[in-house]
Formats: C-alpha cells, sequence, structure tokens
C-alpha cells in the first residue's frame, strides 16, 4: 500500500498548488499591481507543469488501484460537474462603511508590518532567477517549508487584520490606495501557499526518503510522474521570486501609507556626549528610525536629514560640531521617538569614553 499511499498524497498536494495557482491567476486583474503580463505568463507555465503532472499522477493511482482490487466506480466525471470558478464579474459594493474605530492606528500597524516582513523576505535574495546547481544550495538548507509556512502565517495575519480594521469602500484617494495595498497583501499570501505546499511535497517526497529500497524504488516512481527540478524551479523562480518582487514593489505604498497616517510629533534631545554622531549613536539612530519605518527628521537649524540615514545623520554631525550644537530636533514618527528619547538619556549607547554600553529593554530590537 505504500506505493499507493504516495501516490495519493501526490495527488492531495499537487491538487492544492494547483488550486493556489488558479486562484492567483484569476486575482490578478483585479489586484491593481500596474504590469502582469510577465508574472502571468510564468504563472501559466507553472500550472501547465502541475496540470500535466496531476495527469501522469493520476493515471498511475488509478493502475494501482486496479493492483490492489480497489473497486473503480463505472460512472465517471464529466466536465458539467466541475463549474468555471473564474468570473469578469464583481458584486457592486452599495455599503458605505462608516470609519472604523482607531482606523489610522491600525494602518500604521499593519503598514508597519507589511514594511518588516519585505525586509525580512528580502534577505533570502530572491530577486533573481537560479539555475538548477544554485537552487539545490538553496532549498531545503537555506530556505524550507518551515520558513515559508512561517511567512505565510505573518502574511496571513496581515490580511486578516487589514480586512477586520480597514474601511476600503469609497473613491476617496487613499481608498484606492488601501485597495491597492490590500492586492499586494493577497497576491503574496498565495504565492507563499503555493511555494509552502510545493517545498512540503518536494522536501517529504522527493528529496531525503530514507535509506531502505522499498522507500527508494516508490520515490523514483513519483519522479517518473513530476520531475523535481521543475518542482524547484516553480518554487524559487516562481513562487518565491514573485514573493519578493510584490513585497519590494508594494513597500513604496505601505510607506506612503504608514506617512499619511502615523501620528506625528517633534522631541528636542541633547546630543552624543564627547564625541557627537560618530558610527555607532548614528547607526542605533538609524535602526531605531527604521524599527518603526515612519518618517523621522533630525533637524539642525534650517537643515534637515532622515534620522534613518547613518550617511545622512554623520553628515549632520559636522555640522552639529562644527556650530558647537549642544541639543537637536527630531520631528516625525511618535513610536521612534518616543525610543529615540529613551536612546538619549543613555547617551546613545556610550559612556564618555565612547565605548559601549547596555541598552534600556525598551530598545530591545537594537541588540
Amino acid at each position: 500500500w505504500f506505493l499507493y499511499r504516495e501516490l495519493v498524497s501526490t495527488v492531495r498536494n499537487l491538487a492544492e498548488a494547483s488550486y493556489s495557482q488558479k486562484h492567483i491567476y484569476i486575482g490578478l486583474p483585479f489586484y491593481s499591481l500596474g504590469n502582469i503580463h510577465q508574472v502571468q505568463e510564468d504563472g501559466y507555465g507553472t500550472h501547465k507543469f502541475l496540470t500535466t503532472s496531476l495527469r501522469n499522477i493520476c493515471a498511475r493511482a488509478l493502475k494501482e488501484a486496479v493492483c490492489l482490487e480497489i473497486t473503480i466506480p463505472t460512472s465517471q466525471f464529466v466536465w458539467d460537474d466541475f463549474p468555471g470558478i473564474p468570473s469578469n464579474d464583481h458584486l457592486e459594493a452599495t455599503i458605505d462603511e462608516e470609519n472604523l474605530k482607531d482606523e489610522p492606528k491600525q494602518i500604521v500597524k499593519i503598514t508597519t508590518k507589511f514594511l518588516r516582513i519585505a525586509s525580512e523576505f528580502e534577505t533570502h535574495n530572491f530577486c533573481q532567477s537560479y539555475d538548477e546547481d544554485a537552487i539545490k544550495k538553496i532549498v531545503p538548507s537555506r530556505f524550507n517549508v518551515e520558513e515559508a509556512r512561517r511567512f505565510e502565517m505573518a502574511v496571513h495575519s496581515l490580511q486578516s487584520s487589514f480586512d477586520t480594521y480597514v474601511n476600503r469602500s469609497g473613491l476617496q484617494l487613499q481608498r484606492l490606495k488601501l485597495k491597492g495595498l490590500r492586492g499586494y497583501i493577497s497576491v503574496v499570501l498565495h504565492l507563499l501557499e503555493l511555494s509552502r505546499r510545493l517545498l512540503h511535497y518536494y522536501e517529504r517526497h522527493l528529496y531525503e526518503v530514507g535509506y531502505k529500497q522499498v522507500c527508494i524504488h516508490v520515490r523514483d516512481q513519483l519522479i517518473e510522474a513530476v520531475n523535481p527540478k521543475t518542482i524547484l524551479h516553480c518554487i524559487v523562480n516562481y513562487g518565491l521570486y514573485y514573493t519578493n518582487h510584490f513585497l519590494l514593489d508594494g513597500r513604496s505604498l505601505a510607506q506612503e501609507l504608514l506617512n499619511e497616517n502615523v501620528e506625528r510629533g517633534t522631541i528636542v534631545v541633547s546630543i552624543p556626549q564627547k564625541m557627537g554622531f560618530h558610527s555607532r549613536p548614528s547607526l542605533l539612530v538609524a535602526k531605531t528610525v527604521q524599527h518603526y519605518g515612519g518618517q523621522v527628521e533630525l533637524c539642525v537649524g534650517y537643515d534637515r536629514f532622515d534620522a534613518s540615514s547613518v550617511l545622512d545623520l554623520q553628515w549632520a554631525g559636522g555640522k552639529i560640531q562644527k556650530d558647537d550644537i549642544q541639543e537637536v530636533v527630531f520631528q516625525g514618527d511618535v513610536r521612534a521617538l518616543r525610543d529615540l528619547k529613551i536612546l538619549a538619556s543613555v547617551n546613545y549607547g556610550e559612556d564618555s569614553m565612547g565605548k559601549g554600553i547596555p541598552l534600556p529593554k525598551e530598545l530591545f530590537y537594537l541588540k
């Protein structure tokens, strides 16, 4: 029964991946993502491979069922049993929702999380296509089903928060931007679903199946029907590549919505004593601002510097030292300003000799 179980499991996994791909293909035109021609073309190639593999596997499963003396129904399904899923028609939105409670705060939370997910996923470097040898070095040692599931759950949580707390009705400019952001979140979620399902199948059924001869023999039969090289190509060069593409493409929109909704404030703090804004204080200030994602500026006289940029901060440091300035002004995202005030209270993490000191627990993310 082992071969038959593996064949049935293959059908289940590939069918779920195919459904995710079908959902992506249907939804893409409605997500307001700009030029989608290439992703549609690559998605069609993935869909074609999955459906061809399903036909091969199903034929083998039926053959094995006969060998196991499983009774196969005489009646067969016909195309009419499977009504078409795609539809170009959308139900008209006739309910103008009231402003949801604390919606700007929720938008700030959602966009901040989106930016963090995008930044973290970018570190995996799925910004290009990889050849077969390179992919084998990535999957599963550097990126596996657990990592895909972790990102999928994070994006799923993001979509749930969006649908619960954000009002997308109406034609105001910000509402259209919010619809656009929801499109990015949705396509990324389904691409991660597809990638996770294919990763699970590859790692569980094709990658390492043990040393027993029966397991190796069954794995070899699966490989004849489902090409593992093509599965890896679909995972990395389609699923994960376009996940990265849409996360980075949606980052500017998320940043724009964040800055439009974030609560802004101003603080006046002392400069780093003795050493000024050299490398360490500048890096800690920039990392604090980057952690929250909202815009923060360092104001020195009439000049303004991007507080998320180490280079800008060090440039400001030169002006501060030249003009013998002892206090500076930070303006922008109140969340970052709160932590910058804490950072300034401990002399930006340095003692009078310029050596690092322990940071307060509120700044745990800087460690």
